[in-house]
């Protein structure tokens, strides 16, 4: 059963009043302990290098949009990464100023024990937004001022070099790729060449064009031919109108043949010419005039109306239009024969209207490689060029820069508890020991020392309580203890007083 908070305090004075040499012994020896302690205790000393990250100079602002500075996230943490790299650490176990003139020739088994050390003494804090520290804590204070200088010049040469390397890498990397993309657009290029050399077959808008000229003159050769056939026709209507042999005889007929050559050629020139054209006039006239002429013969008796023999001779009129006939069949041939042609230009171009599809796809790919090659060509000699700039940046020292603001300092005085803290915390421990001792030992003891356990635990009411009775004989002895008890704690207060005063005052 758990003794009741209440009642603890006067049940812890109890147990110490009835054990007083047992608490005496354990005052001394937390006491002493303690000051022991303090004797023994490695005192630290620690000295720091403060970092100023100079991110925000005159030439961030000048060179914005033109250069890319480099920038470092949580720059605490990527500095102690970067002093935690084995080479830097290395760099520092083999200081011959820091470790003596031995320190190069260290075993990799003692190499990689002195690394260790270093790491675990290293520190680096933050202060504020652009500074922070970095420390090295050793019992030597020299060895800890020296470290710390030799890792904040590490630190600063270390950045550096990396920006450097990093500019340089990408301004390498970004020139290479932009050398790869001049190879990709010459060999487009010349495929581009070889492509256009070898399809000849023009543009879509000339194929298109051309035609539409041709489908213009078949359409026009067809109608030529329709009007030649009906031409034809008609003269093939007419000359089995016209007798093919005349009579030479001065007869009506005569006049009339004559009449009829002179129409024939009045409508072969209608068909060209308008009716005021001067050679159609003329015709009418003579025509006009040979009916007056046959007229006045016929009324005068000239003609002899019943002769109809005589020498025979050929139409001339017949002739001519055979002859016009003839003609007329050969054009009709000729627009077939060119129709002909113009059916066979037609399909030639429509196959030549195919190609030049089929090329304008491959053209398209091939202009489109080269539009996208050289876009991504012209942001790269842009970004090159930003890398470059970057580069003589990061060369020399501008952009995000690391300086030293404070020098590390050569620690006069220890950090962490020193022997004052010792020697008065030992005191008050060791007094505070057996009533701590006599807490812990009440907590687990099952015996019942209140009232109120035996009524919780068995449940029923403590109806009354003997109180303890001493005899005067017991009071005696118990007073001489305590006596005895103070008399030997004032001579353990004052031998550790004297062993701490002889200490502080560097006696011992």
């Amino acid at each position: 059963m758990a003794l009741p908070l209440n009642q603890l305090p006067s049940e812890i004075i109890r147990e110490v009043r009835s054990r007083k040499w047992l608490a005496f012994l354990l005052f001394a020896i937390v006491s002493f302990a303690v000051l022991g302690t303090g004797f023994v205790w490695p005192y630290k000393y620690q000295s720091n290098v403060v970092i100023f990250v100079d991110d925000q100079n005159i030439i961030r602002p000048l060179m914005e949009g033109s250069a890319v500075t480099t920038e470092i996230d949580e720059r605490t943490s990527a500095a102690k990464e970067m002093l935690w790299s084995r080479d830097v650490m290395a760099q520092v176990a083999k200081d011959k100023e820091i470790f003596g003139t031995d320190a190069e020739e260290l075993s990799d088994e003692a190499l990689e024990r002195r690394i260790g050390m270093l790491r675990s003494n290293m520190n680096v804090r933050p202060r504020g937004e652009r500074y922070f520290s970095i420390g090295f804590t050793s019992e030597s204070p020299m060895e800890a001022f020296r470290v710390a200088q030799r890792l904040g010049q590490l630190f600063i040469s270390e950045n550096s070099e990396n920006k450097r390397k990093e500019s340089r890498s990408a301004y390498n990397f970004i020139d290479k790729q932009v050398k790869s993309y001049e190879k990709i657009i010459a060999d487009v290029e010349q495929k581009l060449k070889s492509f256009l050399s070898e399809n000849v077959d023009g543009t879509e808008d000339e194929a298109n064009a051309r035609m539409a000229n041709l489908r213009r003159e078949l359409e026009l050769a067809q109608m030529e031919r329709t009007e030649l056939m009906a031409r034809a026709e008609s003269l093939e209507s007419e000359i089995q109108s016209v007798r093919p042999m005349l009579n030479q005889g001065r007869s009506a007929d005569a006049y009339t043949r004559r009449i009829r050559e002179k129409e024939a050629q009045l409508d072969d020139l209608r068909l060209q010419y308008h009716d005021t054209y001067p050679d159609i006039v003329a015709l009418k006239e003579q025509i006009a005039e040979l009916r007056n002429q046959r007229d006045r013969a016929t009324e005068s008796g000239e003609l002899d109306q019943s002769n109809s023999e005589g020498d025979q001779m050929v139409n001339p009129l017949h002739q001519d239009i055979s002859s016009e006939l003839a003609t007329t069949r050969a054009d009709v041939r000729t627009q077939e024969s060119r129709i002909d042609s113009l059916q066979g230009l037609i399909a030639e171009q429509e196959k030549r209207m195919e190609r030049i599809q089929e090329n304008n796809a491959q053209y398209s790919e091939l202009t489109r490689d080269m539009e996208v090659n050289e876009e991504i060509y012209n942001d790269l000699l842009k970004r090159r060029e930003k890398a470059r700039v970057s580069m003589h940046l990061d060369i020399e020292g501008q952009g995000l820069n690391f300086r030293i603001n404070e020098t590390a300092q050569y620690p006069l005085d220890p950090s962490g508890p020193q022997f004052e803290l010792f020697a008065s915390a030992g005191l008050i421990l060791g007094a505070l020991a057996p009533f701590g001792l006599a807490a812990g030992v009440l907590q687990i003891d099952p015996r019942i020392r209140a009232r109120k356990q035996l009524e919780d635990g068995i449940g029923l009411p403590v109806l009354a309580e003997i109180p303890p009775v001493r005899t005067p004989y017991e009071k005696r002895k118990d007073r001489w203890l305590t006596v005895s008890v103070s008399v030997c704690a004032v001579l353990v207060v004052a031998a550790y007083g004297g062993v701490a005063g002889a200490a502080l005052m560097g006696v011992i």
